[in-house]
């Protein structure tokens, strides 16, 4: 098991990537799908079902941590893989999406964010320093440099001074990061849908210089084709040797199209979210099981699927505990979505390391178009 943080990548095929990401915790094969486990929990799941569904690592918040149960706290218990009894790779974002989503509970000034705490209304103080400290407190694997993300729709004008005050803030958390054998920082490509703002971000991230790189501030309103107008050119501008990072992303077909246009890890809360409302993901669409058309359906959700929810319930039965509001229903539905997700990524290397993602990608389409898909809520 490799001491240092490395990226070995792997294959290619057009833009998409396979590769392996060597930690001294363990391996994180790529395109890797992130589980997300907000309070040092993935919803619903133990870490060891989590495992085997084949995720090789996890994303913490460090806004929420930071509030409860408390960075310090997390350290003298013996750091967040300990506390949580995770023992693989962990991600902790830096706390600036969180705090963005605060507008009327925040202010913004160039040394960090004041904001008032959604738990209690104390009031804190979120610096690139502040959060530098968290995340090392916490024992994070791979840490986030701390930006601030604007909402979009956004002027040109308001994306561009948001850019520039986190590639200042970029700076100080390497400078704050220090030397970390072992851990890896990840900078972070603002400048909304506009190019010539992702160009100017990236060449000052990598004059920086990090171990790794994310492509942020989309998956916030502007919609699926203006994010996939921005992966058309903004992984390119980020260093070939280095894992791409799309934060927040996504729906099965937006991670399809983002593998396509260069990206190699993601994370979203939409498994576990969608599973405890009712939602399941599969090879042929969306399932609602909440609707009365499964109640006395006896198939699984997917015949192909190897999760326990398909191996030994039938639709009919995960119809009934979701109705009767029985808390093995969330368990159920969202080991099988974090299946779901893990199956498709592991699908996706495959293709891109035998050289056939092309076809993949018009087979996940067809398959997906041929089924009997039900709304997708939100």
């Amino acid at each position: 098991m490799s001491k240092r943080f490395t990226f070995d990548l792997q294959a290619t095929d057009g833009k998409a990537r396979q590769g392996v990401i060597h930690t001294p915790r363990g391996d994180i094969r790529t395109p890797a799908f992130m589980p997300v486990g907000t309070a040092a929990t993935v919803k619903a799941m133990l870490p060891e079902s989590v495992a085997a569904t084949g995720a090789d690592i996890l994303l913490g918040n460090t806004y929420h941590l930071m509030l409860r149960p408390t960075a310090e706290r997390i350290d003298r218990l013996g750091g967040l893989h300990k506390f949580m009894n995770w023992q693989g790779p962990i991600l902790t974002d830096s706390g600036g999406f969180q705090v963005m989503s605060l507008a009327d509970l925040r202010k913004l000034t160039e040394e960090g964010v004041t904001f008032k705490s959604h738990v209690d209304g104390s009031r804190h103080v979120l610096t690139p320093e502040r959060s530098m400290e968290i995340q090392r407190l916490l024992g994070s694997d791979i840490v986030m440099c701390f930006d601030e993300c604007p909402a979009l729709p956004a002027s040109e004008q308001e994306v561009a001074k948001s850019m520039r005050l986190s590639m200042r803030w970029a700076a100080r958390s390497r400078e704050a990061f220090g030397d970390r054998p072992g851990h890896a920082l990840f900078g972070i490509q603002q400048g909304g849908v506009t190019q010539e703002l992702r160009a100017e971000s990236a060449e000052a991230l990598k004059s920086i210089g990090f171990d790794g790189y994310a492509v942020g501030g989309l998956a916030v309103g502007e919609g699926q084709e203006a994010m996939f107008g921005v992966l058309d050119y903004a992984p390119d501008m980020l260093p070939e040797d280095r894992p791409r990072y799309l934060m927040g992303v996504g729906k099965p077909d937006d991670i399809v199209g983002a593998v396509a246009r260069g990206i190699d890890m993601m994370d979203c809360v939409l498994p576990s979210r969608s599973g405890r409302t009712g939602q399941a993901f599969t090879r042929h669409g969306v399932v609602n099981i909440k609707n009365a058309r499964h109640r006395d359906d006896p198939r699984p959700l997917d015949e192909n699927c190897c999760c326990p929810a398909c191996k030994n319930y039938s639709r009919a039965y995960l119809h009934h505990v979701f109705r009767a509001q029985e808390m093995i229903s969330g368990m159920l539905l969202t080991w099988h979505n974090l299946q779901y997700f893990q199956d498709l990524m592991a699908g996706m290397r495959a293709a891109i390391a035998e050289g056939r993602f092309a076809q993949f990608q018009r087979d996940f389409h067809a398959s997906r178009a041929a089924g009997d898909i039900e709304p997708l809520a939100g």
